[in-house]
């Protein structure tokens, strides 16, 4: 009876398929690592060549948070440890934790004694911890034995006196060594953080993580979405929900969708927030994916408290907000409310609108946008001067104006104009 049921309705079983494919980033990347092309094929090939040739390396990850620099990384790794077992030693720092020199040097000390079962002093200096790692990667290099230190948030092993990166890579100029230095970060000028010392020793390789194109992203889809024909789920209703998953992949609509999240995050790590989201609103008793179970998804990810901020604005706010937004397209690096004032009244001039106040009117909403936290002074020092001479700048994109001013029900459709100018 129960197999029965679940023959009717294998709609919960491929909800939890879809979710687990969504939560394994090793099924994730699988779709970008095929090709030779790719960051997983090239980091690969450095790492594994490292290894082969037993020579010292380093290199660079760059790219925005949830761009898929630690999950290919980690893709790679498990891939070589599988590959050479005997071989390999991964020493994992991170620079939230280990920024501090001292401490990151007895760090990469404490795990290679834990990898070589050898006993660790917790009480050892920095010299001698550094003499430690250092007589470590001579060993290992006599030994053909690679190190692959991780250093995660790179950028923050770059402040301070770089002790430990100097270290670490000048140990690395050894004939004996065998050594590979991954350094993980968002900055993509991290590279111009180092001091000259360690830039001279540093390899300058980077791989960067840009967003996947558009073909990349329908493929990445299909790969994800699709529900395998070999699984144990019934076969018509996998070939159907395939059919009717192209269908909307097809759909222009669908197409919008996509292309509005990607302009507010075009990471694949927001790319799958946003897919999971559109999985758990599938309708069981349907059984199948929808237009709708994606739009929802959008509107729910999507949601902005600067937006609901905006919303909750009056027209004169609407009015100084897109007058800071046009003084920002013309270039105008610095200004303040007398600016802000001075386009206010070329827009009424320009139009003869009727939303025209007083400038002690307007003085009072500019001081609530600050206390909604919609703009902010650039300098906080400057508590002495008068509010209206201090600089100010815009705390929400054009885009974020854009979409609010749509969506708000009395919103002056000269506004709407003066944004799309």
């Amino acid at each position: 009876m129960g197999k029965e049921k679940h023959n009717k309705n294998p709609s919960g079983k491929a909800l939890n398929l879809l979710r687990t494919r969504l939560t394994n980033p090793n099924f994730i990347f699988k779709t970008f690592s095929d090709s030779p092309d790719s960051n997983y094929s090239k980091l690969k090939f450095i790492i594994s060549s490292s290894v082969t040739e037993a020579c010292n390396n380093s290199i660079l990850l760059l790219g925005p948070r949830g761009s898929g620099k630690v999950a290919v990384l980690e893709l790679v790794l498990s891939d070589l440890l599988q590959q050479y077992p005997e071989v390999i030693s991964v020493i994992r720092l991170n620079g939230l934790l280990h920024s501090d020199d001292n401490c990151a040097i007895k760090e990469i000390a404490r795990q290679l004694c834990m990898e070589h079962q050898l006993l660790f002093s917790k009480v050892a200096s920095f010299d001698d911890n550094s003499q430690f790692v250092v007589a470590m990667l001579r060993e290992c290099g006599l030994a053909h034995k690679t190190i692959i230190f991780v250093l995660d948030e790179f950028d923050l092993f770059a402040q301070g006196k770089q002790r430990l990166l100097y270290s670490l890579l000048d140990a690395m100029q050894s004939v004996t060594s065998q050594a590979v230095v991954i350094g993980v970060s968002c900055r993509l000028d991290v590279d111009q953080l180092l001091e000259k010392r360690v830039r001279s020793r540093f390899s300058h390789r980077k791989l960067l993580f840009l967003p996947a194109s558009r073909e990349d992203t329908e493929r990445f889809l299909e790969h994800i979405l699709s529900l395998p024909m070999d699984s144990t789920l019934p076969q018509k209703y996998t070939v159907e929900f395939n059919e009717r998953l192209k269908n909307i992949l097809a759909d222009e609509r669908f197409k919008e969708v996509i292309n509005t999240c990607s302009s507010f995050n075009s990471t694949i790590g927001y790319l799958v927030k946003f897919l999971f989201q559109a999985v758990s609103y599938m309708d069981l008793d349907v059984g199948f994916l929808s237009l709708e179970n994606f739009k929802t998804a959008a509107s729910s990810i999507q949601r902005q408290p600067k937006l609901e901020c905006i919303r909750d604005c009056s027209v004169l706010e609407l009015y100084l907000l897109v007058c800071m937004k046009r003084l920002e397209v013309k270039e105008q690096t610095s200004y303040n409310f007398n600016s802000i004032m001075t386009e206010y009244k070329s827009i009424h001039a320009s139009f003869q609108t009727s939303d025209y106040y007083a400038r002690n009117v307007c003085l009072r909403a500019f001081e609530h946008l600050i206390l909604r936290e919609l703009i902010s002074f650039t300098d906080n020092k400057a508590n002495n001067q008068s509010v209206e001479y201090r600089s100010i700048k815009l705390l929400i994109s054009p885009v974020e104006l854009d979409q609010a001013l749509k969506s708000y029900r009395s919103c002056p459709a000269i506004l709407l104009k003066l944004m799309d100018r």
